[in-house]
């Protein structure tokens, strides 16, 4: 995003900041020259075709992944120092769902690496955390049902609880939505909506109907990087401006009649 004074912030609002940012696989460039900055407390959504490098800039804020030039600062910090302040979602279908374990283990495994909570001792407070977890993501009734038991909604909620335990000031959420029904999505957008105000939230999606109605701003990925404000745009645009040739999702309450194709 090239910087102008609409768009400048202080260091001290910013809870991301990429700067010139470039990245390759074994030599096969995946995002260049990169410039991005997320605000505290800001909603914004990452878009792009398959392959394009939209997990790999959650993978370099989280710190998983490191730039071949560029700097990337979470808070003002490089990332490895700031990851007690990052939350992380990823899809459910890559967790192995058969695992022998509860929901309430699920959300504990949050705890880990805090003071306090070491392999196998969870401590009072950590147990107290994931059940106040439970309860934001309306789950506190299923703490000792199996995780395998749970619905693809349910699991992708446990998951964000998981998350919220660890007391992020930033949550990044990888296709939080995929293999989800419409309604239940919603509902999903809903409860990231209501925690957005308190966190900043970067989430990867396909799904530009929800990504135009919930978030500020939608960050464009095909090795470069576009950003553009969803008040000035619709689901259609959004899809022309970054050139994606994914399925436009949408859904029947933005279909009158049901005639949408």
């Amino acid at each position: 995003m090239a910087p102008d004074s609409k768009n400048h912030h202080t260091a001290d609002s910013l809870a991301v900041s990429m700067a010139g940012v470039t990245f390759a696989f074994n030599g096969d460039p995946v995002l260049r020259n990169v410039n991005l900055d997320i605000l505290e407390r800001e909603f914004v959504a990452i878009v792009g075709p398959n392959g394009s490098g939209k997990s790999t800039i959650l993978k370099l804020i989280l710190g998983l992944l490191h730039p071949l030039s560029g700097t990337v600062r979470v808070f003002g910090q490089p990332p490895k120092r700031a990851r007690s302040r990052m939350g992380y979602v990823p899809q459910y279908t890559f967790a192995d769902v058969q695992f022998p374990v509860h929901v309430l283990d699920v959300v504990l495994m949050g705890r880990l690496g805090r003071r306090g909570a070491g392999l196998g001792a969870y401590t009072t407070r950590d147990r107290e955390a994931a059940r106040a977890a439970l309860r934001e993501v309306d789950l506190a009734d299923l703490w000792k049902r199996p995780f395998s038991d749970l619905s693809g909604g349910q699991r992708q909620r446990v998951l964000i609880a998981r998350a919220l335990v660890a007391e992020p000031d930033i949550l990044l959420l990888d296709e939080p939505t995929a293999s989800l029904d419409s309604d239940v999505a919603a509902q999903l957008y809903e409860l990231l909506g209501q925690m957005n105000e308190r966190m900043a939230m970067v989430l990867v999606s396909h799904d530009l109907w929800f990504v135009s109605r919930y978030v500020k701003r939608v960050v464009c990925v095909q090795k470069d990087v576009q950003v553009h404000d969803t008040s000035d745009v619709d689901e259609s645009t959004i899809g022309q401006l970054c050139g994606l040739g994914m399925r436009m999702v949408r859904h029947h309450d933005s279909c009158p009649g049901g005639d949408c194709q």
